[in-house]
């Protein structure tokens, strides 16, 4: 069998097993290199699979060769044994800018620690500009690049993996020195076992679409790129039927927040005149939280293109409506794997409540129904019957911390972005915005560094630097808090808007790859205007 240099190429092992089998996992984490972990397994056909995560400095592959008589867990060997070693769980917004921020950081040569970003997808995701998929406005790679290309030049270790089990042991050493005692230890789905001194959690959240009997089974959420490819793909089947002027396309949009009256300009500018958007909101008003000149910005646009405003009502319930020429139609899958039959060309029927007095109940049909209402934290579930390593979470499962980002009684335990709770001077939670997130892994990294360091640390404070909204293909609205009363809206906030997220990419490389991208599609629209007009010139002379 030959060796494992997970240091070196990253691998990670997943045991498959056929048959039915059970693992029951008892552990005894104490200091460095004293990890024991044993493991029980039933019988069964099994086998094991190699799984391939690439180093981001070194770009070297490996696949290890194991026996199948070997059940044990793969523990994962940090390149050097004395550099502290930080594990970052999560690579959004937080995650992915706390490895860099990290990277970016003057470090004593004994001091600088060792980073292992782990995230479940292959890429990272700039989720505040999935809409523009849907309108072609940019392509893929660059708002959603992969981890081994944005962290190529880095030292920072990337594992695509998901995170099985936690078990943090600082919670051990509160009343003595922190240097005392590991941090704790990961354990990811592929079995892998990672031991570290210090941890970041931004797992995320994911849209929460059990709160609603239907949603699940028939409306598609949009927070992911995989969402933005099924929505994409499924506006595509839909628009390929062909649909007369006496049967649009009709989709409905749950929620209108930013992400909903976002999704519901996006989609009535690419539908046009053969589709009707018609969007729901609880609220007798789109974007409460909104300033007042992004929410008039918005009212403007939806009301130019005919969008529907369903306010003051919730959704009861989702079903498929009885069609009987739909049931006898073939159920497709879309072509996209692990996209759900059930999503097929079928119309569905929303059972709208008032949710105050004067409303009337109402019915109405969607061939698309999309979801943007509530999200669920994605943080780990912590070993079962051990009270004292349990994370102090919130109701919606986010970690309590203090101001310097730490998670409350694990003072080695980082939380940020939508794994975070943590409360502005007034007592209001801060919101799960990709604005918080990015200051939030700007101080996670120096509080880190300041910790490593027996320094002190920083207690975060949020600065609002503003709000944008995108309302089309060369439309949106952005209010600068520094300016009260400003707003840019139509093409200048538009452009306005890409040059701020322009900027807020991860790493200077992609930046100017991206920029060189936008600016050829720029010049390429412009010439293909020009040669419209012109045309139209022409012939009219």
């Amino acid at each position: 069998m030959s060796s494992i240099a997970l240091a070196a190429s990253a691998t990670l092992l997943r045991l498959n097993c056929e048959g039915k089998h059970q693992v029951k996992l008892f552990s005894n984490f104490s200091r460095r290199g004293q990890t024991k972990i044993s493991v029980f397994a039933s019988s069964g056909k099994k086998r094991f699979q190699s799984v391939v995560a690439s180093s981001a400095s070194g770009g070297n592959e490996g696949v290890a060769e194991i026996s199948e008589a070997e059940t044990s867990p793969r523990f994962y060997s940090w390149p050097d044994k004395k550099k502290p070693r930080v594990c970052i769980l999560g690579g959004g917004f937080g995650g992915l800018y706390t490895a860099l921020r990290l990277e970016s950081l003057v470090w004593p040569d004994d001091k600088k620690p060792q980073v292992l970003l782990v995230d479940q997808s292959e890429h990272f995701v700039f989720k505040p500009m999935l809409y523009e998929l849907l309108t072609g406005e940019v392509d893929a790679w660059e708002i959603a690049p992969r981890f081994s290309d944005l962290l190529a030049n880095t030292s920072v270790l990337f594992f695509q993996d998901k995170v099985k089990l936690l078990y943090p042991s600082d919670h051990l050493v509160m009343n003595g020195p922190e240097k005392s005692s590991v941090g704790g230890n990961v354990l990811l789905e592929s079995g892998l076992l990672i031991e570290y001194d210090w941890l970041v959690l931004s797992l995320g959240a994911e849209a929460k679409l059990d709160i609603v009997p239907g949603a699940l089974e028939f409306a598609l959420p949009f927070s992911t790129l995989e969402d933005a490819r099924k929505v994409d793909l499924r506006l595509r089947e839909l628009e390929r039927r062909k649909f007369s002027e006496e049967s649009l396309i009709r989709v409905a949009v749950v929620g209108c927040g930013y992400a909903g009256v976002e999704l519901a300009a996006t989609v009535s500018e690419r539908l046009q005149d053969r589709g009707i958007v018609q969007a729901i909101n609880v609220e007798n008003t789109i974007c409460p939280s909104a300033p007042p000149g992004n929410r008039e910005a918005a009212i403007k646009v939806l009301s130019s293109r005919k969008v529907q405003l369903l306010l003051g009502y919730f959704v009861r319930c989702i079903r498929r409506a009885v069609d009987l020429e739909a049931s006898e139609r073939p159920t497709k899958s879309m072509g996209v794997e692990g996209t759900a039959a059930e999503h097929d060309f079928g119309k569905y029927v929303l059972e709208l409540q008032p949710a105050e007095k004067g409303l009337q109940s109402q019915t109405i049909e969607a061939d698309l129904v999309l979801w943007t209402v509530g999200s669920k934290s994605l943080l780990p579930q912590l070993e079962p019957g051990d009270r004292r390593r349990e994370l102090p979470l919130n109701g919606r499962g986010q970690a309590e911390t203090d101001e310097t980002l730490r998670v409350n009684g694990h003072p080695r335990i980082f939380a940020v972005g939508d794994s975070c709770a943590l409360r502005e001077s007034n007592g209001r939670l801060l919101p799960a915005t990709a604005q918080v997130a990015f200051q939030q892994a700007d101080f996670a990294g120096w509080n880190l560094w300041a910790a490593i360091n027996n320094r002190p640390l920083l207690p975060f404070r949020f600065q609002n630097l503003g709000e944008m909204i995108t309302l089309g293909r060369n439309d949106a609205a952005l209010s600068p808090s520094f300016i009260e009363g400003l707003t840019l809206d139509g093409p200048l906030g538009h452009t306005a808007r890409k040059l701020a997220y322009l900027i807020r990419l991860p790493t200077d490389e992609h930046r100017l790859k991206v920029g060189i991208s936008w600016l050829t599609k720029s010049a390429i629209d412009s010439v293909a205007s020009l040669q419209s007009t012109l045309t139209k010139v022409i012939s009219n002379s």
